[in-house]
């Protein structure tokens, strides 16, 4: 299969809520999985190839984009919105880089229909990473925040 068919497939995937995609043609056969937000491609020579000469090994191609999990605990979206690390635009954020929080403390905000949901530490510790931008779309379950 063409390299720049592939990278269109991978584009389609990322920018649209597929989250698996399986296509066979003759030359092998392609699955795309979306996992966590990042699509991996696996994609396999066909049987008849490998059937076809035994004594030569067949090379697999696996591309994989895989999001690695920071240590320490997540903090994850409890809904589906829009973050916000602060109050109003021109206020200071709730929590930077290196900020000791308490559990209950409120980190950010998501909005979500008009209203604003504020989000409180589930454990206490110290602020290691902030993984989402402020204004971006969040989705369920996702990790906005690491706590060490």
């Amino acid at each position: 299969m063409d390299l720049r068919k592939l990278k269109t497939l991978i584009d389609l995937v990322s920018e649209s809520n597929v989250s698996e995609l399986e296509i066979t043609e003759a030359e092998g056969k392609v699955r795309i999985v979306k996992a966590s937000g990042v699509p991996m491609m696996m994609m396999h020579q066909p049987a008849m190839a490998m059937a076809a000469a035994p004594t030569m090994a067949t090379p697999v191609a696996v591309a994989e984009a895989v999001a690695v999990q920071p240590a320490g605990h997540a903090v994850k979206s409890p809904m589906v919105g829009t973050f916000y690390r602060s109050s109003s635009p021109g206020s200071n954020p709730f929590v930077e880089i290196g900020s000791v929080v308490k559990e209950g403390d409120t980190v950010c905000i998501i909005e979500a229909m008009k209203i604003l949901n504020e989000i409180e530490a589930d454990k206490s510790g110290t602020v290691t990473k902030i993984l989402s931008e402020n204004g971006q779309a969040v989705e369920y379950g996702q990790p906005l925040f690491m706590i060490e």
